[in-house]
């Protein structure tokens, strides 16, 4: 099986002018690197095609792949994410990872909490401030958190998106619509314990990796998994496997995940955050179903290390997902198995 690999290379974009927050959520070539030789280890062939413009000059030309393992995550628009998926079901090309409706869906927060609360999901009370004037009918108790309503890695988050009053709504809020040209999305602030929550699988066939908690150390923002935290997680942040035999409220977290997983029809991989309120009762705050696959530093591969499971074990057990929507049963050989991932 020949296997095509769509990404946002980070340095391409640094070289073409943007910034360094601009392009937060691109990728190293450690990524890549690790994404094709987990796949050639597993016996595929492989190709890499790269951002969107090369998917579409290569498929110009007549270029076709048996699957496209896709991480690209665009560069414009609240759709942006869905992009490189868009063009592959135009050509009929299968891919890893989500479809464009539920990428479009999950990349703006305050639409997927419509969704997972409709669901029975708990989620944290929350407004989206479209524009400036719309503060004024926010009607949530302080304190508030306050952040972009379509961005990842934690972008525009920092220790002010802890809001205490409503001069400071107003203040963080025209910040942040300056900065992103996007609305912005005012929750209810929870101030107790964070996890993320890794699961594979699609349908039925989901199942959770298993949960870390996130842990800030002297040094960091306190209370906030800022964009400054996760930029330096080594020095300031710990993560801690945590187990649902052993914690009632990580148990909790596991099946919500699960539910708020198939609410929003996620495939293949990904990850769930979670907070608790003061209570300890956990809440939903954000799904990634493009998860981070940097070998060393992305939050699934670590908690894969936490377990035991090799890199290529993860990269396996995403592929034979999706795999199973191909119209045929692929030849490729696998030289790894991907047994004991629970």
């Amino acid at each position: 099986m020949n296997i095509g690999i769509t990404y946002d290379l980070r340095e391409d974009y640094l070289a073409e002018g943007y910034g360094e927050e601009e392009t937060a959520e691109f990728d190293r070539p450690a990524t890549i690197e690790g994404i094709d030789g987990a796949l050639q280890e597993l016996g595929y062939q492989t190709d890499r095609i790269g951002h969107a413009r090369n998917l579409i000059g290569r498929l110009a030309q007549g270029d076709r792949w048996d699957l496209v393992f896709n991480i690209a995550e665009g560069l414009h628009g609240v759709a942006r994410e869905a992009q490189v998926p868009a063009i592959l079901d135009v050509y009929q090309i299968p891919y890893t990872f989500s479809e464009p409706l539920v990428l479009s869906l999950t990349l703006h927060k305050g639409l997927t909490k419509t969704i997972v609360r409709q669901a029975g999901v708990p989620t944290p009370d929350f407004a989206v401030v479209e524009q400036l004037s719309d503060v004024d009918g926010v009607d949530l108790p302080f304190p508030l958190f306050a952040k972009p309503v379509a961005e990842g890695t934690s972008k525009g988050i920092s220790a002010a998106s802890r809001i205490h009053d409503r001069q400071s709504l107003r203040a963080r809020c025209e910040e942040l619509l300056r900065q992103f040209r996007q609305p912005v999305l005012i929750e209810t602030f929870l101030s107790g314990r964070e996890f993320t929550v890794g699961i594979t699988g699609t349908g039925a066939e989901a199942k959770v990796l298993g949960t870390m908690e996130i842990l800030l150390l002297a040094g960091a923002e306190a209370e906030v998994y800022s964009y400054n935290n996760k930029q330096q997680y080594e020095d300031l942040v710990r993560y801690r496997l945590v187990k649902p035999k052993e914690d009632a409220v990580v148990a909790q977290v596991e099946e919500i995940a699960l539910q708020s997983w198939a609410a929003l029809d996620v495939r293949d991989g990904g990850r769930i955050d979670f907070r608790c309120d003061g209570e300890g009762r956990p809440s939903f705050l954000e799904v990634n179903p493009l998860p981070g696959l940097h070998p060393q530093h992305s939050d699934l591969p670590i908690l894969c290390r936490f377990l035991g499971v090799p890199y290529t074990e993860l990269i396996d057990r995403i592929v034979r997902s999706a795999v199973r929507r191909l119209p045929r049963t692929p030849h490729a050989p696998h030289k790894a198995a991907s047994a004991n991932l629970t």
